[in-house]
């Protein structure tokens, strides 16, 4: 009998989700309109998190900040950006879990204690903020939110250490897990990243002026030039003095979280020295070393599988077609009651071109499988069009464990290879055969200079725990 895997409640896509992006900017002589591209930035970031997201602006100490739910470019207008001016500013885009979808979660914070005004942003999960927290409530503390970031300023204003920056420093030396953050204080921009550096942050230079992004393509939108990536356990002070570089971890091993390759990033951003588009196209590649098969043509399931399929052709020599088409309008649609709808949900998004993929051998390339639900009604979409056979190829290993590390993934019993086989997978999405690649020619794949990776979600490999948020005590 067929199995299901029904899709959950709030998840409109079979893919792990990033939870958030963050940029900062610094501006010394108050040239440029840092709203404006703190706006653009986020923009480009938009990829990272569609749920909310927020501007806060330093002009001269006086901290402002608008935040809303949805797109930036729904949130924010000419009339609030000019109310927004400012030498320093931060911004966040953030993807929320289901239930806590709500303004009061929205990024960044602005808080205010002995210490001074702090605003901060942050990308990623602490495996102990429950635990923090806890204790932090115990000697009185109010929260008026659920995020980690809030868990971080609280410990900020408790902190023994008065200068503000000092403070930040002692806090994050107290928290675990996987983070980038950006901060303002009255008169510094700062940007961290966890020690083990499980999420990407970026610094660039724009004239006189210093950028920090989740990602390099919030630069190029603005015009920015990469410096470099901020390294793990390192947090970056930027103010009058210029930048200082200070480490408030001892080393540890890097642990880049390897979906930021494999899918999360923008095609168009630089990690590590590495292309993003250019390492995807290597794990196309790669899987077609691996993939023993005979077909007509290639198509991916867009955008997810472009890059990955562009590289399997030119490696297999199997003629590259784009056989599936991407509504580029669809916004974010709503869960409705009836499987019926749900799929066609997913055709409104997605449509097979018949004249490209009728009576023909298909090589069809995604980049992961997580449910396998929207894999499903892709596959049976691609019959009735008329294709002869369907070859599922993934550039990525098969997803068995759960992130607790600040993607949003689903539950182990609910991903649906922890608990099946390659050829049970293949059945229940209907393919006539599929294929993974190995974390072996996964991890050839990229180039990145002086990385280690995060293989948890394909091991089980979980570098600092699994912690108490999240998924950990559902499971």
């Amino acid at each position: 009998m067929e199995k299901e895997y029904p899709l959950q409640q709030g998840m409109q896509i079979d893919k792990m989700e990033e939870e958030c992006g963050v940029f900062g900017i610094y501006d010394p002589n108050g040239s440029n309109d840092v709203a404006t591209l703190s706006y653009l930035g986020l923009h480009a970031l938009q990829h990272r998190g569609q749920e909310s997201a927020g501007i806060s602006v330093n002009h001269k100490g006086k901290f402002k900040i608008h935040k809303g739910m949805g797109l930036v470019n729904n949130i924010f207008d000419e009339e609030i950006l000019a109310g927004l001016s400012g030498e320093i500013a931060i911004g966040h885009v953030r993807y929320s879990t289901t239930g806590s979808s709500l303004l009061v979660n929205a990024q960044p914070l602005l808080t205010n204690s002995i210490k001074g005004d702090l605003a901060i942003a942050h990308n990623g999960n602490l495996v102990n903020s429950s635990e923090i927290r806890l204790n932090l409530e115990k000697q009185g503390s109010i929260f008026h939110s659920t995020l980690d970031t809030e868990v971080i300023a609280h410990l900020v204003a408790r902190s023994f250490k008065d200068d503000i920056n000092e403070a930040l420093m002692h806090s994050l030396q107290q928290v675990k897990g996987a983070y980038s953050l950006v901060a303002m204080t009255k008169d510094t921009l700062v940007a961290a990243r966890d020690p083990h550096g499980f999420r990407p942050l970026s610094l660039g230079k724009l004239g006189d002026a210093y950028v920090v992004a989740s990602e390099t393509c919030a630069f190029d939108i603005i015009g920015a030039k990469l410096v470099r990536d901020i390294k793990p356990g390192e947090m970056i002070i930027i103010n009058k003095d210029g930048v200082t570089s200070r480490f408030y971890s001892e080393e540890r091993p890097s642990r880049f979280c390897i979906f930021e390759f494999i899918y999360f990033a923008r095609p168009d951003s630089v990690i590590g020295g590495q292309n993003v588009h250019l390492a995807r196209k290597e794990m196309g590649r790669q899987l077609a070393r691996e993939m023993d098969v005979e077909a007509d043509i290639v198509v991916p399931v867009p955008s997810s599988g472009i890059s990955a399929a562009i590289g399997f052709a030119e490696e297999s020599g199997i003629s590259y077609e784009k056989g599936i088409l991407r509504n580029r309008y669809v916004g974010r649609t709503f869960i409705q009651p009836t499987q019926e709808i749900r799929d066609l949900k997913v055709r409104v998004k997605l449509n097979p071109i018949r004249e490209i993929v009728e009576g023909k051998r298909v090589v069809l390339i995604d980049d992961s499988i997580v449910r396998g639900t929207t894999s499903k009604q892709i596959i049976r979409m691609m019959r009735e069009a008329g294709a002869s056979e369907i070859h599922f190829a993934i550039s990525s290993p098969p997803v068995i464990e759960s992130c607790y590390y600040g993607l949003d993934t689903s539950r182990r019993q609910e991903l649906i290879a922890a608990h099946n086989s390659i050829e049970e997978i293949a059945n229940y999405i209907g393919a006539d055969s599929l294929t993974y690649l190995s974390i072996e020619g996964l991890l050839n794949s990229i180039k990145a200079e002086d990385f280690e990776y995060c293989t948890a979600c394909f091991n089980g490999d979980y570098p600092i725990g699994r912690g108490t948020d999240k998924y950990a005590l559902e499971e």
